[in-house]
């Protein structure tokens, strides 16, 4: 894999509200969100490759169109003239952005620039910044404590009646003239629709207040609006707005931190995320742990399978945590090294609530590892723990050592009692092996001295690449057949089975067949078998495989293979918002009821999608859907229903690959995590999104029922232990719904950019149904300090002559923050090759000295000076022939002379790099609709 494929990891952001699948020559939020976001992101890749001595030239423009439509609040879009309520938008959201980064809390930073995105880029088309002249975007909108222009007075006529259908010159002379700011009114309410006197309309067909006078309407969203003659400069006007917006926020995180608030980082392999039991009969499993850790690093960095990212969470009881995250494996050894076992007298611990933290603290798409010898002392988190697993895709392996005896377990007593105690082991047993199944990951059961054997086992085969085949489980065990398509693009195909005494019968292609019990046959390359966990090496041949088990204990089969093809997916339904198109799903599907589903090739350029089918996690039912490509490498499955119990998503098609004497062949592959239907609806409203320490927040939600009604349970959990207060039930009409509020309050002590998730969950009756909704929130300390820092030049000297290798210039800087400022938290070059130093001044901490010094070969240098609360300065000075210091304090890069560098890049990688820019844009744009409000 090339460095620029390298910098390519998916971030799944299922849960935007609404979009339509629609193409045409109008620019919508999608694209124009898409083409900033591969301006900048190129621009920081370049920057980092140009500093390793590499070369990088950026990929072409993807053209996915998407179009988000829910939310008809008028200060998200600029409408009513509400353009302080606006700013106050992207402003306070720009403000969590940069305290999440600081924290790396990059899910919530991503998800809260979706928020802020969706008005800044309104602004252009619903206002009449465009009519006005303006050839630059309003810096100032993301700029809190500054004057973003002359806002029309609420009396002031703004418009004037179109002529028939020319609304060309419907915007008064006087208000262009003077520069005044005004925006469309928007109102769906059919009967009964408002505007002040002589205000604007947004205007087009879902807006009724365009029949008001003055009639029309002003909007720019597309080529055939009102005002669309103006559409293109709009929407470039929206690209360079949202530009400077990334620019500003990468300025304040650096290029590492930006790269991970995109999904996208330098090094290939997943995550590496190790929950670890901390209690006194603990010790033996962190040794191996330990050795564990030290193998894998030692044996993957500097590869491309170094883990992109090393995450430890330790639980006991009654604490759990903190998580510790680091990019930094010498970091991640010591964390280990440092842990140490003791306590825990009483068996069961904290399982879930460590699981649970890490669930919502590694990257959508890891893989965790649990080590315990324990029950789970928190087993009422079950439910919500399945919900991050489904919400975030995550595969969770649990190491069970001492095979979940309680620790303190005595052999004495009645037969009372140990049956009692037989029954709880089992229980807790059960509930592991559940969440493994949950998440397509294992419940291996070993001794303390087999740990170290199972775990090296089962991370050797984690890669970046493996892709999931086939997976199945069968409690209790039953004769069954098992057909799987291997493609030649896939390598390494390893069987993992759980189970006891486990029988079957592999047949490839060839029909060469061979029995589990002969493990030295001319199919099985390698096997080993530790506990109940089996792992077979197979010999890869492309074609139909079937697998024949012939067992009737418990088992579960997974079937994985290394593979640049995959695929994600997510849920969507028909909106019922006033703009149609799809919306989608938050949380488990509508079971019973028809159903959507996006699925988004990966890793190839040449595979087509056939078949998508809903397979039963536990039976042999299906779902057959039917499949309709909308182009980019997506395609729209539908299914007459939803099942009701678990189900896995498998895909299957063609990969046409001309190199191959076959020319298309046969692909499967299946997701790892489990879904469940549900009857139930939980929706809520996080559009706050931000919690002050120590001020309770309030989300109301609402549950509704599909089915029959009654008394359901309602749980909230939080992953940081948070105070909440939330009604214990709802009671439900059959097909009814009913509201709730839950009371978040963060401590006074919090740190500013935590992260805390909450699960909001509905259990129905009987416990025969539940659903969820997951949300994000950061915790931030309100922002006083909006000035950015100020460059000062003390000193620029040089003795350049013609040839530039024999002479240097050098300069000095003094860096503050005001009087009112929170003080220079990084300074750093953005441009030059030169060497800097940097000191406080003497007697003054507000100050801080700056030198540098470079050859003359490298006669710019651009400083980059971060505040403590994330405001941006640059400072830039060169030494060219005419030697002119210029200085800027603002947060735009200003323009350079740069001479481009090229690489070379296979289509694929190309296309890998404008895919993982695009899903990440599909998390950004998800709480509003595209071009048409």
């Amino acid at each position: 894999m090339s460095g620029l494929a390298a910098l390519c990891l998916l971030l799944l952001q299922t849960g935007a509200l609404g979009f339509k699948i629609t193409k045409g020559p109008s620019l919508n939020h999608q694209q124009i969100t898409e083409r900033a976001i591969l301006s900048t992101t190129a621009e920081v890749c370049r920057a980092l490759a140009l500093a390793e001595g590499n070369d990088f030239t950026p990929p072409s423009i993807s053209n996915i169109a998407v179009d988000i439509g829910l939310f008809l609040v008028p200060s998200y879009h600029f409408d009513d003239e509400e353009f302080l309520e606006g700013r106050r938008i992207i402003t306070n959201g720009l403000d969590a952005v940069k305290a999440s980064n600081r924290e790396e809390n990059f899910v919530a930073a991503i998800l809260r620039l979706g928020y802020i995105l969706h008005p800044l880029q309104d602004f252009y088309t619903h206002s009449n910044w465009v009519e006005m002249g303006n050839k630059l975007p309003n810096s100032n909108l993301i700029r809190a404590g500054t004057i973003i222009g002359n806002i029309a007075d609420k009396n002031r006529a703004t418009c004037r009646n179109c002529d028939g259908d020319n609304c060309r010159n419907n915007i008064l002379e006087d208000i262009l003239r003077e520069k005044i700011l005004t925006s469309g009114y928007f109102d769906l309410n059919r009967k009964s629709p408002f505007k002040p006197p002589g205000k604007c309309s947004h205007g087009d067909t879902l807006d009724f207040t365009e029949d008001i006078e003055p009639t029309g309407g002003i909007n720019k969203d597309t080529l055939t609006s009102r005002h669309g003659h103006l559409h293109m400069e709009a929407a470039n006007l929206a690209i360079d707005a949202t530009s400077e917006l990334l620019e500003d926020i990468r300025g304040a995180a650096g290029d590492e931190r930006f790269l991970e608030m995109m999904g996208i980082s330098r090094r290939a392999g997943k995550a590496l995320c190790f929950v670890i039991d901390t209690t006194g009969s603990m010790s033996d499993d962190i040794a191996a742990v330990r050795d564990v850790t030290a193998f894998i690093i030692n044996s993957k960095v500097g590869t491309e399978e170094e883990p992109s990212l090393y995450i430890l969470v330790p639980f006991n009881d009654p604490d759990f945590g903190p998580l510790i995250r680091t990019r930094d494996p010498q970091v991640f050894k010591d964390a280990i090294n440092s842990l140490s076992a003791s306590g825990g007298g009483d068996g069961p611990e904290l399982s879930l609530s460590g699981l649970q933290l890490a669930l919502t603290g590694a990257p959508s798409n890891s893989e965790i590892f649990l080590f315990t010898d324990a029950p789970a002392k928190d087993e009422h988190l079950k439910s919500a723990v399945i919900a991050l697993i489904e919400k975030t895709q995550t595969v969770v392996n649990f190491m069970i050592t001492a095979v979940l005896g309680f620790r303190r377990r005595r052999e004495s007593g009645n037969n009372q009692q140990q049956q009692l105690q037989s029954r709880m082991v089992s229980s807790a047993a059960q509930l592991y092996k559940d969440l493994a199944q949950a998440s397509g990951g294992q419940a291996i059961e070993v001794t303390k001295s087999e740990l170290l054997v199972a775990t090296s086992i089962i991370t050797e085969s984690s890669s970046s690449s493996l892709v999931t085949l086939l997976q199945a489980s069968r409690n209790p065990g039953k004769v069954e057949n098992f057909t799987l398509a291997v493609d030649e693009s896939v390598r390494n195909l390893t069987v993992y089975i759980t189970g006891s005494s486990v029988t079957f019968i592999l047949i490839s292609p060839s029909g060469v067949s061979q029995q589990s019990t002969n493990t030295t046959g001319s199919l099985i390359t390698a096997s080993q078998s530790v506990g109940n966990f089996q792992t077979l090496k197979l010999k890869t041949e492309a074609g139909q495989w079937k697998i024949k088990m012939l067992s009737t204990n418990p088992y579960t089969l997974k079937v994985v293979g290394e593979s640049p093809i995959d695929f994600l997916f997510y849920f969507v339904e028909v909106s019922q918002g006033p703009f149609g198109g799809f919306a989608f799903v938050e949380n488990r599907p509508r079971a019973g009821a028809n159903g959507s589903l996006i699925v988004t090739v990966t890793g190839s350029d040449s595979a087509t999608v056939t078949e998508v089918l809903l397979v039963e996690s536990s039976g042999s039912g299906e779902v057959n859907g039917t499949v309709e490509a909308q182009g980019e490498g997506q395609y729209l499955a539908q299914f007459d229903r939803i099942p009701s119990g678990e189900f896995v998503v498998l895909v299957k098609g063609q990969n046409s690959d001309s190199s191959s004497k076959a020319s298309s062949l046969t692909f499967q592959r299946q997701s790892s995590t489990h879904i469940r239907g549900s009857s139930l609806t939980v929706t809520a409203d996080d559009s706050n999104g931000v919690l002050v320490p120590g001020t309770p927040l309030s989300v109301p939600f609402t549950v509704k029922a599909s089915g029959a009604g009654g008394t359901f349970i309602i749980r909230a959990t939080n992953d940081q232990g948070f105070t909440s207060t939330f009604p214990s039930s709802l009671s439900l009409g059959s097909g009814g719904s009913a509201n709730g509020t839950v009371n978040l309050t963060a401590p006074l002590n919090t740190p500013s950019g935590s992260a805390v998730t909450l699960t909001i969950e509905a259990e129905a009756p009987g416990g025969a149904d539940i659903n969820f909704i997951v949300l994000r929130f950061t915790v931030l300390e309100p922002v006083t300090d909006f000035i950015q820092p100020k460059c000062e030049l003390l000193s620029l000297q040089s003795n350049c002559s013609g040839d530039c290798t024999l002479s240097m210039w050098e300069l000095s800087v003094q860096v503050t923050d005001g009087a009112e400022g929170t003080g220079i938290d990084r300074i750093s070059l953005r441009q030059g090759n030169g060497t800097m130093n940097t000191s406080l001044a003497p007697g003054n901490e507000n100050i801080t000295l700056v030198s540098y010094n470079a050859s003359c070969c490298s006669p710019d240098v651009q400083l980059l000076v971060v505040d403590r609360v994330g405001n941006v300065g640059s400072c830039f000075y060169s030494v060219r022939k005419s030697v002119n210091v210029t200085t800027t304090t603002n947060s735009s890069q200003p323009s350079t002379t740069a001479t481009a560098a090229t690489v070379s890049s296979s289509t694929s990688e190309v296309q890998s790099f404008v895919l993982c820019l695009s899903i990440a844009i599909l998390g950004l744009n998800q709480p509003f609709e595209m071009g048409i409000n």
